[in-house]
């Protein structure tokens, strides 16, 4: 995971605070969920095998407990676009830009993954993972929305989402 204190590979990256809510199917907050964030770094690369891009790693990641009312707030690294590991076409390669979230439940043996996006970004059409969930209301439930009321001026922009575990409003998560 990145953060924002890593050195050189975060030159042309931007700070942002990524907050929300981990809910369950009736609106009520998860308090005891454990909420862990990681994506590419600013050169697009994963700390994964299979990821061999030359690019130098950040090996930071960010985790955190939600407090009471299941809120997360997290400070992060905005990274405009992320690079596909090594599949598909080149013009696949490119994906929107994006944050990996994994919350882990009451063990960590159940644990859910989710990517959430960020507003307006114009990768969207050739991203076949946020196009694999079909059904649009799902898909808009993975992107972001600008909070410019809890936006730093000058230091952080600010990003609310929320993640609902189950139920009909339950955010996409990976099937893997």
């Amino acid at each position: 995971m990145t953060s924002p204190s890593s050195t050189r590979a975060n030159r042309s990256a931007k700070r942002i605070i990524v907050h929300g809510h981990v809910f369950d199917e009736d609106d009520r907050g998860v308090p005891n969920a454990l909420v862990e964030l990681w994506q590419a770094n600013a050169c697009g690369r994963y700390i994964h095998a299979v990821d061999q891009h030359p690019a130098p790693l950040d090996p930071n990641f960010t985790r955190c407990r939600p407090h009471a009312g299941g809120c997360h707030r997290l400070l992060q690294v905005h990274h405009h676009q992320a690079r596909r590991l090594s599949l598909g076409q080149p013009s696949q390669r490119l994906r929107p830009a994006h944050i990996h979230f994994s919350v882990f439940g009451h063990a960590f043996v159940s644990r859910l993954v989710t990517q959430m996006y960020f507003p307006g970004d114009p990768l969207f059409p050739f991203d076949p993972i946020f196009n694999s969930v079909t059904d649009e209301k799902a898909r808009a439930r993975m992107i972001s929305s600008f909070d410019l009321e809890n936006t730093k001026p000058e230091w952080a922009l600010c990003y609310r989402f929320n993640i609902v575990l189950r139920g009909k409003n339950a955010t996409p998560m990976e099937t893997k």
